[in-house]
């Protein structure tokens, strides 16, 4: 494992205990009927998908880490196959949530468009890493 893929694993690694807290965070809103989590479907809804693309991304990101020491990219290239999936695990989630802070809306608010920002990020990395391992290596 190369030293780039060795900091970015620790980089990401210490993103867990904000996921464990997502976890956390919902089920005491699930047990807890005061703050009215449960009389808003769709903030359920988005809730849930935050904290799930979350910890999958993450996964996602750990395993590209090992993927891009085996790509044929040029700098630049590898820099973005290298951090666009956890970027796109702070900027999805980060989307979901932020988009239905209040207990009574009704629609996701303007910060809905981190999603899509981190589905951008998303896109570009792994389409960028699948071409680089496609390629005969030099």
């Amino acid at each position: 494992m190369t030293r780039e893929a060795r900091t970015m694993a620790g980089i990401i690694l210490l993103t867990v205990p904000a996921i464990q807290y997502g976890g956390y965070f919902l089920l005491t809103s699930l047990i807890n009927r005061d703050n009215h989590y449960m009389d808003n479907a769709l903030r359920q809804n988005f809730f849930r998908a935050g904290h799930a693309h979350a910890g999958v991304f993450v996964i996602l990101s750990l395993f590209c880490q090992i993927l891009a020491d085996s790509a044929n990219l040029p700098g630049p290239l590898m820099w973005i196959a290298r951090t666009g999936v956890p970027f796109a695990a702070i900027l999805i989630p980060a989307g979901f949530f932020l988009s239905m802070t209040s207990p009574t809306a009704t629609h996701p608010n303007g910060l809905v468009l981190l999603i899509y920002l981190g589905i951008v990020a998303l896109a570009a990395s792994v389409i960028t890493l699948g071409i680089g391992l496609l390629r005969p290596l030099p």
